[in-house]
C-alpha cells in the first residue's frame, strides 16, 4: 500500500470517509476490483512514482490521476513490506480465485471423495490469502504454518463429512428441507474452518503482538515531515492482535454467508422449475453467474465491516503502551485483510 512508500507526507486514507461504513464500502469496492489485476509492472512504477511525489511534496494536492495511482498501489502493494502480494492472492483477485472453488464446493450431490478435494482444495487457497494479506510485523514460521494448514483442512474436512452424514438421518424433516440442508452443509463447513483459518494462519501475531502507533492529526504528520521523522511504533500490543485477528475472522464469515448460502437455496427453487428441469446443462453456468454475482457484492460489504487501519484507546492495550501516550490517547495499527 501507498504507506509503504518512500516520503514523509502521507495521502489521505480514502477519498470517501472512512468513518463511516459505506465509505468503507466504496474504498473496499476500489480495494478489490478486479481491473487493478490488469495494470503491468511499468503502470504499477508509475504508479508508485506519482504517490512518491505526493508523499515527498513534490505534488501540491490530490488530483484524479494521483487518486487512481493510490488504488493500483493499495491494491497491489502489502502496506507492511511494500512488496506487490502475489496476484491470486490480492483481494483484487478475491473473487476470481474464489469462482471455481466455491463452484466445486456448491456442486449437488458431492460424493465423498468430491467434497474431501474441494474442502481441502479451498483451505489451501485460504491459508495462501490469509498469509499473502497478513500483518507482517510478526513473521510465521514454516512448521507453524504447515502445522495451521492441517489443522484447518481438517476441521473444514470434519465438518462437511459430519453434517453430510447427519442430515440424511433426520427422518423427521421433509426431503425438500433435507435437500436444502444438504446444500448448506459446505456454508457451515466454509465458515467455521475460515474463521479457524484465519486465528491458525495469524496465531503467531497474537503471540507475539503486533506493531501499534501513535494516531496522529495531519498537523501532527505535517510537523513530523517537517522534521524528517516517521511515526514510530510505540511496541508491540498482543491485546491488539487479537483485536484484529478477531475482526478479519470474522469478515471471512460475513463474506462467505452470501456466497454460501443465498446461491444453493436460489438453485434448489430453480431446479423445480420445468424451464431447468428440460436444460440440466444449464445447471452449471447458473451456478457459477450465481456465485459470481452474490461474490461481487459481498466481497466489498465484509472487507468493510471493520477499518483496515484500525484506531483505538490506549486504556484498551498493554499497560506499556498506555504509558507512553495516556489512557485516554488514541494509537492506530493495521488490521490486515
Amino acid at each position: 500500500m501507498s504507506a509503504s512508500l518512500p516520503g514523509r507526507r502521507d495521502l489521505p486514507a480514502s477519498q470517501y470517509n472512512p468513518d463511516t461504513y459505506w465509505g468503507r464500502v466504496r474504498q473496499s469496492a476500489d480495494l478489490a476490483d478486479p481491473r487493478t489485476l490488469f495494470v503491468s509492472s511499468a503502470g504499477l512504477e508509475s504508479a508508485k512514482k506519482l504517490v512518491s511525489s505526493y508523499k515527498q511534496g513534490h505534488v501540491p494536492s490530490m488530483t484524479p490521476e494521483l487518486w487512481r495511482a493510490k488504488k493500483i498501489v493499495d491494491s497491489t502493494l502489502h502496506p507492511d513490506t511494500g512488496q506487490p502480494v502475489f496476484l491470486p492472492f490480492r483481494m483484487s483477485c478475491f473473487v476470481i480465485s474464489n469462482l471455481v472453488v466455491t463452484a466445486g464446493m456448491l456442486t449437488p450431490g458431492l460424493q465423498t471423495t468430491g467434497t474431501l478435494l474441494w474442502q481441502i482444495t479451498n483451505q489451501s487457497l485460504n491459508v495462501a490469502i490469509n498469509s499473502a494479506n497478513a500483518n507482517k510485523s510478526t513473521s510465521l514460521s514454516t512448521s507453524t504454518l504447515i502445522q495451521s494448514y492441517f489443522l484447518a483442512v481438517s476441521a473444514s474436512c470434519s465438518v462437511a463429512l459430519g453434517l453430510n452424514s447427519l442430515v440424511p438421518r433426520l427422518k423427521r424433516l421433509s426431503p425438500g428441507t433435507r435437500i436444502i440442508l444438504t446444500r448448506l452443509v459446505p456454508f457451515a463447513a466454509v465458515a467455521s474452518a475460515g474463521a479457524l483459518n484465519v486465528f491458525l494462519m495469524r496465531g503467531e501475531e497474537i503471540r507475539k503482538g503486533i506493531d501499534v502507533f501513535p494516531s496522529l492529526s495531519e498537523a501532527q504528520k505535517s510537523d513530523l515531515a517537517k522534521q524528517g521523522k516517521d511515526n514510530e511504533s510505540l511496541g508491540k500490543s498482543k491485546k491488539a492482535a487479537t483485536i484484529a485477528v478477531a475482526e478479519t475472522a470474522l469478515s471471512r464469515v460475513l463474506n462467505a454467508t452470501p456466497i454460501m448460502v443465498l446461491p444453493p437455496l436460489i438453485l434448489v427453487r430453480l431446479q423445480r422449475t420445468e424451464w431447468l428441469r428440460r436444460r440440466p446443462r444449464m445447471v452449471l453456468p447458473i451456478n457459477l453467474g450465481l456465485i459470481l454475482t452474490t461474490s461481487v457484492f459481498a466481497l466489498p460489504l465484509a472487507l468493510a465491516a471493520f477499518p483496515t487501519r484500525q484506531q483505538i484507546r490506549a486504556g484498551k492495550l498493554e499497560r506499556e503502551i498506555m504509558e507512553k501516550v495516556g489512557e485516554e490517547g488514541l494509537v492506530e495499527f493495521n488490521r490486515g485483510i
